[in-house]
């Protein structure tokens, strides 16, 4: 298979050859507001299958999946509370990923991922309209486990060459600050990850959101493996997961879900 290399610029051409690689079940590369992320219709169960081959990692970290809008987690989740709402409206599009229930008549075959799901939507302009077009994606961070995640499209054709089909330019993507990862699955929403977001932000927006005991201030909870909607994956440098704990560029080794 080869690939092309499209201009986000030229903005018709890069989305009809997105949304047809999209379409037909094929791997792209696309920008987000921290890093590139390589991406697949979140629905087809070969499509991303195919992501995690890309980037030779296993079911044991599922991706997360963006979406253009919060409208769009309403169809995925169970149980949107005020509490999602709340966070939507505040730090939305941007750098926050919230881990939810997902419904139990969701079809998407992400991975191991339990009865959860977690969902972002990315502060990119280019990427939010790509998904009004396809759907969610199940986006990770664009680079192979264990290897550093891609801030260039030249390194992210370096890694993953003719594994995708698609490759997205949007220049120089490089934000090393990761999202934070709040889970909404319990009564009690916990932080995950801290990230861009600080937990007195997210409680200035939703008082009470997060119990932090005075003797045990959260901090960054887990040495990062990899992760995307910011950074990397899951090795020693690379995308963010979205049940775990994530670092600049390196993807964090999440207990369920591995972010962007």
């Amino acid at each position: 298979m080869t690939y092309s290399v499209i201009a986000v610029g030229d903005e018709e051409a890069a989305f009809d050859a997105a949304q047809a690689a999209v379409a037909t079940g094929e791997v792209i590369v696309v920008p987000t507001d921290t890093i590139y992320g390589v991406g697949a219709l979140a629905t087809s169960g070969a499509a991303v299958q195919r992501l995690l081959d890309a980037k030779e990692r296993g079911r044991d970290m599922p991706p997360p999946v963006l979406v253009a809008e919060v409208a769009m987690v309403r169809a995925l989740a169970a149980g949107v509370d005020e509490r999602l709402t709340a966070l939507a409206d505040a730090f939305w599009p941007g750098a926050l990923t919230i881990v939810v229930t997902a419904r139990d008549s969701l079809r998407m075959d992400l991975g191991d991922r339990g009865d959860t799901i977690a969902v972002r939507v990315p502060d990119q302009a280019f990427t939010r309209e790509l998904l009004r077009r396809t759907g969610p994606l199940a986006v990770s961070s664009a680079n192979v486990h264990g290897h550093a995640a891609a801030t260039t499209i030249a390194e992210a054709v370096e890694q993953l060459g003719e594994r995708c089909s698609v490759y997205l330019d949007a220049g120089v993507v490089n934000d090393p600050v990761p999202s934070t990862i709040v889970d909404l699955t319990s009564e009690q929403a916990t932080v995950l990850r801290e990230g861009r977001i600080s937990v007195s932000e997210l409680n200035a927006a939703v008082p009470g959101l997060i119990e932090v005991p005075s003797s045990d201030p959260i901090t960054d909870p887990a040495p990062a493996e990899e992760s995307i909607s910011d950074p990397a994956d899951d090795g020693p440098a690379e995308d963010e997961p979205a049940k775990d704990g994530r670092d600049a560029r390196v993807e964090p080794a999440a207990p369920g879900h591995d972010e962007v």
